[in-house]
């Protein structure tokens, strides 16, 4: 990442992009990963077709613009005028109608080049809510010459069973070089996005058909169990902080073996300016056990324009500047064709020159392998992967989230950590009343 877009990133940047007299002004909310970085270095494109909006950007740490945008749109607060929002949230907010259909977008933005996955977790009774910024699902990216130097090769679809020899293998403590980075930081879309897809892949489920928790369950004692040990025995120290862009800096200074997350973080190991193991990593499918489901999930960062914007063409014309093939090519001319935000559009992967990127077909592969309506090896009565698509999943999915990051820093067994996302989730359930 160039010194640029580091100077971009932080917990809150507010950068005004035009200057234009008279313009009219929004505001859009943002995650500071790295792709929605990169946009806001490419706005002059944007400003020379369209001097006559104004763009003011809040960029947030994931936990935290999720916090912001839910206030701001439950409470019609009218804070921002385009919201970074997730697969998880559309499908509830257009419901509930506190999003602005997007059906009437031009013509030539395509709408039906969108992957039909990611085009059906953002449409609700026909309407398009929200345009599909990138897409992903996870995979595991892994050091090439540390896997050789363990004397292993990793198979395209490798179990758990193999990923806990390879970790265990490729960790070296005296050089700082840890076999497996994960997620631990709290958050349902941190570490619960992980572990829920994990559990997955283990045979275990939120909740059975009758919405009771299960996190009493074989499985998933074996799932936290697995995870805990792992990261105790090869992950770095102080994982129980690490999110998404602390273990991606982690794996591009070359202290990660293996590195399970993201699809859209191949771009970012293997770019020779940010990583200093660029042209040493490989990749496979999220792990299983054979059970019949992989430990990926299914995902998109969306653009939406809230209800209570009062600049609701203005934030539009963004939009579709934004999620455009000619957003993909701008990125391409700019930056290289492993750029392009991914995960979208047919047309990409259908792209001779894109074809040649070393990620993209294990990223099709891993995107077309979830299933948000048969998420787990059990019949389930939600939907979502590595979430449950229901309004009180952010509380409850945090609050679970905790209990599992405080057992990663020893602060409580596996078994505790259980019982404790069992009673809160069978209190929160009952209140709400899924439980009778």
């Amino acid at each position: 990442m160039t010194d640029r877009f580091r100077a971009l990133m932080g917990a809150c940047a507010v950068a005004a992009i035009s200057t234009a007299a008279g313009a009219e002004t929004i505001t859009v909310a943002t995650v500071n990963n790295g792709d929605m970085i990169r946009m806001q270095g490419l706005m002059a494109e944007f400003n020379a077709k369209n001097p006559d909006i104004q763009v003011e950007w809040v960029t947030l740490e994931e936990n935290v613009l999720r916090q912001k945008v839910t206030t701001d749109i439950a409470t019609k607060g009218g804070q921002f005028d385009v919201l970074t929002i997730g697969t998880y949230e559309v499908p509830i907010w257009g419901k509930q109608g506190w999003l602005v259909s997007l059906n009437d977008l031009p013509a030539e933005y395509d709408v039906d080049d969108i992957l039909p996955a990611i085009r059906n977790g953002l449409t609700v009774d026909g309407e398009l809510y929200a345009a599909p910024f990138y897409g992903e699902s996870s995979m595991i990216m892994y050091r090439t010459d540390l896997m050789e130097k363990a004397g292993l090769t990793m198979p395209d679809a490798p179990t758990w069973e193999f990923v806990k020899e390879a970790a265990a293998k490729m960790t070296d403590n005296n050089a700082e070089i840890y076999g497996i980075c994960l997620r631990g930081k709290a958050g349902w879309g941190e570490n619960m996005a992980f572990l829920s897809a994990m559990a997955n892949s283990y045979g275990a489920k939120w909740f059975d058909m009758d919405w009771k928790p299960q996190f009493d369950s074989e499985a998933w004692k074996a799932t936290l169990t697995d995870y805990l040990e792992m990261m105790t025995n090869y992950g770095p120290p102080g994982a129980s902080n690490n999110g998404f862009n602390e273990n991606l800096a982690l794996f591009q200074q070359g202290k990660c073996g293996m590195w399970i997350d993201a699809t859209v973080a191949a771009s970012f190991v293997t770019d020779p300016k940010a990583s200093t193991v660029a042209d040493k990593v490989g990749f496979a499918l999220a792990p299983d056990t054979g059970k019949g489901k992989r430990a990926n999930w299914l995902w998109a960062w969306n653009l939406a324009v809230p209800a209570g914007s009062q600049k609701i063409e203005a934030a539009k014309t963004f939009i579709a500047w934004a999620t455009s093939k000619e957003y993909a090519e701008l990125v391409a001319s700019k930056e290289g064709w492993a750029n392009v935000p991914p995960g979208t559009r047919t047309s990409l992967y259908e792209n001779p020159e894109y074809a040649k990127v070393p990620f993209a077909k294990m990223t099709l592969e891993s995107i077309n392998a979830a299933d948000p309506t048969r998420p787990t090896v059990d019949e389930v009565p939600y939907v979502g992967v590595q979430f449950v698509a229901i309004p009180e999943f952010q509380g409850i999915g945090t609050a679970v989230g905790q209990q599992f990051s405080a057992a990663l820093a020893g602060s409580m067994s596996a078994d505790q950590a259980l019982a404790a996302a069992q009673q809160f989730t069978t209190r929160e359930m009952t209140r709400a009343g899924y439980i009778k």
